[in-house]
Order: C-alpha cells, then structure tokens, then sequence
C-alpha cells in the first residue's frame, strides 16, 4: 500500500512538475523476470522509470543513499536497495538475482555512474550478467531532460522504454557473449534517440 500510495503521489508531481511524458510501456512484459536498463543523467532518473513503468521496479541505489535512516527506509519500502559502487558487490547481485527468479523487476543502469555532460557513456557488463544469468529480458530505456541543471525552468521529461532484448540462455556470459549484448543495448539506445529527435 504504501508502495501504490507513493507511486500515485509521485506520478501527479511529475506530470505536474516534470511534464512527464512516457513511451513504449506495452514493452514492458507483463510477467516475468526484466532487466529495465536506462540511461543514467540524473537523480531524479530512478523515481522517473518507477512512475513510468507498468510493474514495480526494484532499483539498485548507492548505499551512500542509505546512511539517513528515515530516508532510507523510504527508499527500500520502494523497493531500492544498496549497491556499493567501484567493487563487485556479490550480495547486490545475489540480491538481484533472487528477484528475477521471483519474476520481478530489477533496474541496473549499465553505464554505472550519472553522465556530467548529458552524453551516453560506454555500458559496463553488470546489468548483463544478471539478465544472462536469470533468462530475464533486457529493456533498454531511454530517459531525457531529467538532468535539470541543464534544463532550467519548467523541464520537460520523457522516458521511452523500448523492445526487449533477450539474451541467449545457451551462450555462456563471459566477456565476448556480454559485449554482444552490450552493443545490442548501445545500438537500441541510439535507435530510440533518432527516434525521439524525430518527433
């Protein structure tokens, strides 16, 4: 309840605020194990792909997030939960794993850090893995204008989630198997910016 309470408030904000504006949502599969793969440009990108997305999303957030306990445990009712970023974090990943086994929703975003200049940075295998890992299908999301230093005054935020992309369970997800789908989410990713440029 408090998950729906805070997802309900959130969506008027940001269609009030942000001018939220979101695409591609029937590409969200139904049920199932997904990755939802975004961009990563702002703070605000995590709350923006959980109001936009059909499902519960559970995101994973940098554990400096997790040092103010009321804040905290607002943010894992929402369903984050820590990260801890420059390592392999094994009880992050074996965390993520368990809910896409349930058939839940988990966010990675695979470019690992905000982008300062607003730019696409190169993705990094961890969201990968664990799609490879699980048989989940990977959901390349593009998010645009969360980032609001440079854009001041009444933003304008879209969000466009894109076809799935599904990893070949058969392959073994080692580097030249995961590069493979990195360049597929990469490719997506250009494609799902053409398009939005477009319209």
């Amino acid at each position: 309840m408090f998950y729906v309470f805070c997802r309900g408030v959130l969506k008027l904000l940001f269609k009030i605020w942000l001018r939220l504006e979101v695409r591609g949502e029937e590409n969200i599969p139904a049920s199932g194990p997904v990755v939802v793969a975004p961009n990563h440009i702002s703070l605000l990108d995590p709350p923006v792909a959980g109001v936009a997305a059909s499902r519960q999303i559970y995101f994973m957030a940098k554990e400096e997030l997790f040092q103010y306990p009321v804040f905290s445990q607002t943010i894992r009712a929402l369903g984050a939960f820590p990260v801890r970023r420059g390592r392999v974090d094994l009880q992050a990943i074996k965390y993520s794993l368990s809910l896409l086994k349930a058939g839940r929703v988990v966010s990675v975003f695979p470019e690992g850090h905000i982008s300062k200049t607003g730019a696409r940075q190169a993705p990094r295998s961890g969201a990968f893995m664990i799609a490879a890992s699980t048989g989940a299908e990977i959901i390349p999301a593009l998010i645009e204008g969360s980032d609001l230093q440079r854009h001041r005054g009444w933003p304008k935020v879209r969000i466009t989630f894109g076809r799935a992309l599904v990893y070949d369970k058969s392959l073994p997800a080692n580097k030249e198997n995961l590069a493979v789908i990195e360049g597929k989410w990469s490719q997506a990713m250009e494609e799902l910016s053409h398009a939005s440029n477009r319209s």
